[in-house]
């Protein structure tokens, strides 16, 4: 049986080293980093990835590219099965240097399943090989997908973001969060973009939607669902899930 312990497939002297694992609802893996790049591949379920950086949501049939190096933590929403490939960078290049969600296509998913039913030490010149091979391929083809919420720097808009994560319903207006940080609105509006590429409306709208994924994995009613992000409408929260999750409020 192949190892759960992702310390066992740092070292491995093939490009790609790939493991599957299952993991309970509310469990998460604490805060840890690797050596390796990781592809984290949600089979079934929803995660959430937090590191100092940014916050990304993983749900069935995405993944979340993982440059090497980087301390993070994974939360479970929900009973979850994933697949976790472990990328050498010195081996491999034109992969992203960034953390991101990318959408997983069938072939790629079929892939990663096929890779896992091969050894470990697979031939690198038979079908474990071109497996490989395939997967970077599809990785470099991948469309990222629009769930990230990128994190500034600058502690007085960090204040306002980690506000906003921990209360998504919070129904401030613009002036009333720059005063809430210490700010001039100006300083807020400006500093934000600069510092997550995005609006800080279609950052809040974004984080609500986050929330709002992971307490639907959670079995949540919509109802709830809704209030706990700061909705009155089911149908308004649904409409702007449904155009994020298309890349449509994308700036």
């Amino acid at each position: 049986m192949r190892s759960t312990a992702s310390e066992d497939y740092q070292r491995v002297p093939r490009p790609v080293a790939v493991m599957p694992k299952a993991f309970r609802a509310g469990s998460d893996t604490g805060r840890h980093e690797h050596h390796r790049a990781q592809l984290l591949f949600a089979v079934s379920g929803l995660m959430t990835v937090t590191a100092d950086v940014g916050t990304w949501v993983i749900p069935e049939a995405h993944a979340l590219w993982i440059p090497p190096r980087l301390p993070h933590l994974v939360a479970m929403h929900g009973p979850v099965a994933m697949c976790s490939a472990y990328l050498d960078m010195e081996a491999i290049t034109d992969l992203p240097s960034d953390a991101r969600v990318i959408e997983v296509s069938p072939l790629l998913a079929s892939v990663l399943a096929a890779l896992a039913e091969e050894p470990l030490l697979y031939d690198v010149a038979g079908r474990g090989g071109h497996l490989a091979a395939l997967l970077l391929d599809e990785i470099r083809r991948a469309r990222e997908a629009p769930l990230t919420l990128p994190l500034p720097t600058n502690h007085r808009l960090r204040k306002a973001c980690l506000r906003l994560i921990e209360e998504p319903s919070a129904d401030l207006d613009l002036d009333a969060w720059a005063d809430h940080v210490g700010v001039s609105r100006r300083t807020f509006t400006r500093g934000f973009r600069e510092e997550t590429g995005m609006s800080f409306g279609d950052w809040r709208a974004r984080a609500r939607v986050v929330r709002a994924l992971t307490l639907e994995a959670e079995g949540r009613s919509a109802r709830q669902i809704a209030n706990a992000v700061g909705y009155r409408s089911l149908q308004a929260l649904r409409t702007r899930m449904d155009r994020i999750l298309r890349g449509a409020d994308v700036p």
